[in-house]
This record gives C-alpha cells, structure tokens and sequence, in this order.
C-alpha cells in the first residue's frame, strides 16, 4: 500500500471547515469513514470538533474494527454515537487472508470494547462472495444475535480493477443471501430507516436487525441524499460514478480567513448538485468504469 504525501491530503483543520460548510447547508448527519478513519493522527480531535457543530444530529463512523480496543470509549466521549464494523468471516484464517494482514482477535476485541463503551448502535457491515465466505450467512447473523448487534449484508461493488476472483461469479445478490438466513432465522421487512441504503428486517426472538444493501438487485439511486468527500477533498457526487468536484483546490486558493473558505466550500457543494448523477451502472460482466477502490473512496 503506498500511502499520499501529507500536502495531497486535506488536513484536520481543512475537514473540519468542510464539515462546518455541510452543516450550515443544512446537512445533519456526518460518517468518518475511509479506509480505515481511526489511524489518522488527531482522529480524536477531530472527532471532538466535527461533533459539536451546530446543526450536526448525529456524528457516526465506519471502522474495521483494529483500533477501537485503546480508542472505543474515548470515540463515544468525543459524540460517535452509531459505530458501524467491518468483518466479513469469523474464521482467523480465512480473515488474514481476506484482508490480507488483518488480526481477527484484535477486532474481536475491538467489538468488545465498543459494547463497553455503550454506543447507541452497533452494526457489522459483511460482504459475503460465492466460493470465499458465503457459507458464514447464518453464522454471523447468529454472532450478532448473541452480541446484541445489528448486520448489514452488502452486495460487492466493482470500484476498481481486482484478479483476486472473478465478480461475475462469485457475485451472491441479496435476495439469495435472504433465502439462505430464512431457513434459520425468519425475517420480517421493516420501515426501519438509518439514513442509508439498507432495507431492514428484524427477527421474533431478537433484537438485532438484519439489512441488506443491494445496489445490484435492488438498485437504490432514486432515493440517495449522500456525497462523500476523500481525503485529497474530492467531493464524490455518486460511489458508482467519477463526478466530482475539487474542494481541496477550492479551499486553499481562498484567502486565510475562514468564513470565506466556508462561503466558497458551500457555493461549490450547491454548485456541484447540478452534476450528481441520476444513478450508478454497475456491470459484473465488463472491467469497472470506476479504477478508485472503496478504500479511496470510503463507505
């Protein structure tokens, strides 16, 4: 992995002002995602900044899970209240070798920490393949089902040219991830909203919440309110489209003062919603129109 120089990365200071920009258009709802958010120097301070702007409803965060065992309690002290963790399979060496260096102990222990330090929700994000992990459906529904946590299942995304298998075929959709769980567990659709794309279905005997994001079965385009912003301050009008806008040019060609990179930031987000695309056109069966991989994108 090669990582950018500092001076292509938006600072802390640059994060916040664009964050500050969102929620005085009006924008409630803030997610620190990456890649993986909490190995950036200062997190914690950013953290504290972005979750005591005025107009901010919720600060939430999407994290493999690595580093929450020594910052868990300090995240919910600095206004993460919803925390979403990555884990795919529950078997060690199936997880190394998925993420390819990943410990699955350490996010075990991660998961713990995040239960002790009480945050509202709790919610594992899984991408499960045909012929790598889909045999662990009822199994990680089950893992959550004992923890109290809620479970999102999402289809793969073809962001980014990949050998390690072919998409086509070990693409598993929703509906056939559905079908697998309903013979242990039955799922009853819910209205159940987060703000995001999963359709929610809840279970008799449990609390937990099981979702599915399918942006191939069930394409979800028509009801998108999100943009996301990387690190070298790209603003992403659509994960499954290359329409973006260069916030980071923007901020640093104003002068210092900060009311005025915030009026220029806000202009051009309202300028920018001219050019967000109706709709993403994933197809398994042809190379990927977007060579940006989710960790360059973020979740």
């Amino acid at each position: 992995m090669t990582f950018l120089p500092r001076k292509e990365i938006l600072s802390l200071e640059e994060i916040e002002i664009i964050g500050r920009a969102f929620t005085e258009l009006g924008v409630s709802k803030i997610r620190l995602t990456g890649g993986e958010p909490l190995i950036r120097k200062g997190v914690l301070g950013l953290t504290q900044k972005l979750g005591a702007l005025t107009g901010l409803d919720e600060l939430t965060l999407t994290t493999n899970g690595s580093q929450l065992p020594h910052m868990a309690a300090e995240l919910k002290k600095a206004g993460i209240e919803r925390i979403n963790i990555s884990l795919d399979t529950l078997k060690a060496d199936r997880f190394k070798s998925l993420t390819r260096t990943g410990d699955l102990h350490q996010v075990r222990k991660g998961i713990d920490a995040a239960l002790a330090a009480g945050f509202e929700r709790i919610k594992i994000n899984a991408v499960l393949l045909k012929g790598r992990n889909e045999d662990e459906a009822v199994d990680l529904v089950n893992f959550c089902r004992e923890l109290g946590l809620d479970i999102s299942f999402i289809e793969e995304m073809p962001l980014g040219v990949i050998d390690e298998h072919n998409r086509a075929v070990s693409y598993l959709s929703s509906d056939e991830l559905k079908k697998t769980i309903e013979q242990v567990h039955p799922l009853i659709a819910t209205d159940d909203k987060t703000g995001g794309p999963s359709k929610y279905y809840r279970m008799n005997d449990s609390d937990s919440k099981v979702g599915f994001i399918s942006p191939h079965s069930h394409n979800f385009c028509g009801d998108c309110n999100r943009v996301r912003v990387t690190v070298e301050g790209k603003l992403l009008l659509c994960l499954g489209n290359e329409h973006s806008v260069d916030l980071r040019a923007i901020l640093r060609q104003q002068p210092g003062d900060t009311d005025s990179k915030i009026d220029a930031i806000k202009d051009a987000i309202v300028s920018s919603m001219a050019i967000k695309p109706e709709r993403h056109h994933f197809d398994l069966n042809n190379e990927p129109q977007i060579v940006r991989f989710m960790n360059a994108t973020g979740g």
